[in-house]
């Protein structure tokens, strides 16, 4: 099974500030500008083994440090900033989301995410298994600030999840199990029809949504189906350092290309020769809950995560290292980001280790 990730980073200047960073993207042809002017986004190719994403991931991320350096600015791997960012959105498409939601997309403007991208091959035993797989989100949670206040382990996922209007909230949250793709589809033309009734309502023509978005485009959700690429995307953890995503992504991939062989059923938790069981939705909100305001603290979702084959032990999330008051202030703020990007620094160097074996192993 090939994989590929895609990360979002924060630009900072040399103090730390959030400044523009729409210069970068000139640097390299995986290197894209985001919603908002202080976000960037690093996409690598499909990889059948980790050593080349790795490979390919260091390449780009060394030229994106080296534009950054250029131009007295640093990238951050969190997954908010930490205190309140509120620019403007760029580009037409952003600014017809701004005017469908407002103030509404506070959340989207103070998110940072990783999306793994995994081969569609059975997709809806894919889908089923990247939703059960949400609590993994835990293994590399990085931000616990969100608007200046520590809030969760996970603040972004927290902050995306826990909209106050139903009319964002269903883009952003975890749907329940598909019984078929046509159904899966069903539920996603459903929602883009509702958004499209939240535009008129603010304004917005059908017309003019249905030139800069599709269905699948509006979905925020932790799990998409992506018919174009075509993908099963995993979008459920924070951007972080690119050696603990790497990790988690071909760890998922060892869970996730089973499905080829092995049907996936509700009935707790677990892989056997024949089966991959995850747990009922009910169970799974709870536990995903508990991987966003607890990590890797909650003795459940380090139990669960272990069942399906993951090893809790090998991470070391950056948002148990985050060490500071309940409420951040701004220079606070900056000193935290400055601290996150040279910890991203060290880590590209060291992202590829050619006398490392384990580095070379597939995704299976």
């Amino acid at each position: 099974m090939k994989l590929g990730i895609e990360m979002e980073f924060w630009t900072v200047d040399e103090q730390g500030r959030l400044t523009d960073g729409r210069a970068l993207p000139k640097a390299h042809d995986r290197i894209e500008p985001e919603f908002i002017a202080p976000l960037v986004e690093v996409r690598t190719s499909p990889h059948e083994t980790e050593d080349s994403l790795r490979r390919e991931l260091q390449s780009i991320l060394r030229t994106a440090l080296t534009a950054a350096r250029s131009e007295g600015l640093h990238l951050v791997p969190l997954g908010t900033p930490l205190t309140s960012a509120a620019p403007d959105a760029t580009g037409d498409r952003g600014r017809l989301f701004e005017d469908i939601y407002g103030e509404r997309i506070t959340s989207a403007k103070n998110c940072a995410g990783t999306h793994v991208h995994f081969e569609k091959t059975e997709p809806v035993r894919q889908l089923n298994l990247l939703t059960a797989l949400d609590p993994a989100l835990a293994l590399v949670n990085s931000s616990p600030y969100y608007l200046g206040e520590r809030r969760q382990q996970s603040s972004r996922a927290h902050a995306y999840r826990q909209q106050e209007s139903d009319e964002f909230a269903r883009y952003c949250g975890l749907w329940s199990y598909a019984d078929s793709v046509s159904e899966w589809n069903d539920r996603v033309d459903t929602a883009f029809e509702l958004f499209k009734g939240v535009a008129a309502s603010n304004g917005v023509e059908a017309a003019a949504v249905e030139e800069h978005f599709c269905p699948e485009d509006t979905m925020l959700n932790p799990v998409r189906l992506r018919e174009a690429t075509p993908t099963v995307e995993w979008r459920a953890p924070d951007t972080a350092l690119p050696s603990e995503t790497v990790r988690l992504a071909f760890d998922m991939g060892r869970v996730v290309e089973q499905t080829a062989t092995k049907s996936v059923g509700v009935g707790g938790g677990g892989v056997d020769s024949n089966r991959v069981e995850i747990p009922s939705f009910g169970d799974l909100r709870d536990l995903s809950d508990a991987a966003i305001s607890e990590g890797l603290e909650s003795s459940a979702v380090r139990e669960y995560l272990s069942e399906l084959g993951f090893d809790p032990s090998a991470y070391d999330p950056l948002a148990d290292r985050l060490v500071g008051p309940d409420v951040l202030s701004a220079a606070e703020a900056r000193q935290m980001r400055l601290l996150a990007a040279q910890l991203l620094r060290e880590d590209v160097a060291t992202l590829v280790d050619d006398d490392d074996p384990v580095a070379a192993r597939p995704a299976v």
